[in-house]
């Protein structure tokens, strides 16, 4: 909010300055070009230009050595079994960011994610290519559409969100006012919605690895490799395999949420009691 009214205060002072005639028109030209250069600094995935993006669980969470796997594009009905079958294999519990129109499609898929022991978040109800364009009123629609759809199937209202493509728009913060929603983006992401090379992604994931890291990857719209595969289907195995043996715990945002939000003992309390 702070820099959208920023942004308002100088095309404001721009249009007084230019209609007194007091500066060149080519400064004022450079000044709103600066303006929507830091606009559009703020809408990469990590700025918190915009307002807050959560790029790591918070410490208790990390403290007790945890990660948040996270997919986003889903569900698929291919896929996304497989992703469960072996997250339930290494005892792994992860969030599926799920796209309302998939969700409605495969509602079964969402309750079957939730069952495992995940949670569902949300990841827009259209997916579109254009959501960082949108103004306040079409985010918060496609926003609560995808709402209105995620929560009956999954038990539970979404808690967080994640904007297609990590584009955060300008005016995220006011659309999502009131939704009791915590925008986030990654730590580091493997790329398989894009690109083809699993190990390439697993590299990406496991760099830098550390406790309080949230990770991306896709269970919809995955890239595949040459065999027609998921990437996400070759690099998860080896990914849960690189926790097991840095002693990390993959958790749901929810569960991060819950240790947060555990009251902490007074000092010097009796454990026993």
């Amino acid at each position: 909010m702070i820099a959208l009214a920023g942004t308002l205060v100088v095309h404001l002072l721009v249009v007084v300055v230019w209609v007194l005639g007091l500066a060149p028109w080519a400064w004022l030209l450079a000044i709103l070009i600066l303006n929507h250069a830091v606009l559009l600094l703020g809408m990469r995935p990590g700025s918190r230009i915009l307002g807050p993006d959560m790029r790591r669980l918070p410490p208790a969470a990390a403290a007790l050595g945890q990660v948040a796997l996270t997919f986003d594009d889903g569900p698929d009905p291919v896929v996304t079994p497989q992703v469960l079958d072996l997250l339930d294999t290494a005892g792994a519990c992860a969030s599926f960011f799920c796209i309302g129109t998939a969700a409605r499609a495969h509602p079964d898929l969402v309750r079957e994610i939730v069952r495992r022991g995940h949670s569902v978040e949300n990841h827009t109800e259209r997916h579109a290519l254009t959501f960082a364009a949108y103004g306040i009123g079409a985010t918060r629609r496609e926003i609560l559409a995808a709402q209105r759809t995620l929560a009956p199937l999954a038990g539970r209202t979404p808690a967080f969100f994640r904007a297609p493509f990590g584009l955060r728009s300008p005016f995220l913060a006011p659309a999502i006012r009131g939704l009791h929603l915590t925008y986030l983006s990654w730590t580091r992401r493997a790329l398989d919605g894009a690109r083809g090379d699993a190990t390439a992604g697993l590299a990406r994931l496991t760099r830098g690895l550390a406790a309080g890291d949230i990770l991306l990857m896709h269970d919809g719209r995955c890239a595949r490799d040459r065999g027609g595969r998921a990437v996400v289907l070759a690099i998860l195995p080896a990914l849960l395999d690189v926790l097991a043996a840095r002693g990390l715990r993959s958790v749901s945002l929810a569960m991060a949420a819950e240790v947060v939000s555990e009251p902490t003992p007074p000092s010097g309390a009796d454990a026993s009691n």
